[in-house]
C-alpha cells in the first residue's frame, strides 16, 4: 500500500491543528498506519529551528536568515521522517509545509517569490504533497480565535505567538498569499471554508479524501 503526504495550511486560528488531529483518527480507524507532524518541527534539530522562529524572543531575523532557517529545518524533516514514513506505505499528515513559507515569508514579508521557490528546488528537489487543504478565514477573526485559545488551553497566553502579534495588514497579505497559491495548484490544493464548525470542515475534507483514494 503506497504512503500518502497530506499538509494543512492557513493563516492563525484557521483550526489546522484540531482538523490534523481528526483526520489523523479518520485513518487509524480504518487501519492505517499515520503519522502526524508538523513545520517548523518534526525532527529534534527542527524542534531546535522552531524555538528561534515561532517563539516571539526567538530573534530578529533578516528575510533570508528566516527562509534559510525553515528549509533547514524542512530538508530535516523530510529527509528523516517524511521520505521513510511514505517509503514503508504510511500515511504522513503535516500541520504546514512549503506553501506557508511562499505565503508568510513571499507575501507576508514581501520576500523574492523566486529565491524561495530556488530555496525550496535546491532544498527539496521538487518533494511536494499529494493532497493540501487550506482552511480560509478573515484574518481579523482567526487571530481573535488564536487568542483565545492560546489562553484557553495554557492558563496564559503562549510565548509561540511570534506572528499573531504582526500587524493585522501582514495577515491580510498572508491570506491573499495563500489563496493565489491555491489557485495556481488547483489539483492540490482544496480551500476549505474556515468558519464553519469543526465537524462540518472535517466532513468535507474526508470527502475529499474519500474521492483522492477513488481515482
Amino acid at each position: 500500500m503506497s504512503g500518502l503526504f497530506i499538509t494543512f495550511e492557513g493563516g492563525e486560528g484557521a483550526g489546522k491543528t484540531t482538523q490534523c488531529r481528526l483526520l489523523h483518527d479518520y485513518f487509524k480507524g480504518r487501519g492505517r498506519d499515520v503519522v502526524l507532524t508538523r513545520e517548523p518541527g518534526g525532527t529534534p534539530e527542527g524542534e531546535k529551528i522552531r524555538n528561534l522562529l515561532v517563539q516571539r524572543d526567538g530573534g530578529q531575523w533578516t528575510p533570508m536568515a528566516e527562509c534559510l532557517l525553515f528549509f533547514a529545518a524542512r530538508q530535516m524533516h523530510v529527509e528523516k521522517l517524511i521520505k521513510p514514513a511514505l517509503a514503508a506505505g504510511k500515511i504522513v499528515i503535516c500541520d504546514r509545509f512549503s506553501d506557508s513559507t511562499l505565503a508568510y515569508q513571499g507575501y507576508g514579508h514581501g520576500f523574492d517569490h523566486d529565491t524561495i521557490r530556488t530555496l525550496d528546488r535546491v532544498t527539496l528537489q521538487h518533494f511536494t504533497p499529494h493532497l493540501t487543504f487550506l482552511l480560509d478565514i478573515a484574518p481579523d477573526q482567526g487571530l481573535k480565535r488564536s487568542l483565545a485559545h492560546n489562553q484557553s488551553t495554557t492558563g496564559s497566553q503562549s510565548t509561540e505567538d511570534r506572528f499573531e502579534h504582526l500587524k493585522l495588514e501582514f495577515h491580510e497579505k498572508l491570506r491573499a498569499g495563500f489563496l493565489d497559491i491555491a489557485q495556481q495548484n488547483p489539483g492540490r490544493i482544496h480551500v476549505i471554508d474556515a468558519t464553519q464548525s469543526a465537524d462540518q470542515i472535517y466532513f468535507a475534507i474526508t470527502k475529499i479524501v474519500e474521492a483522492f483514494h477513488a481515482v
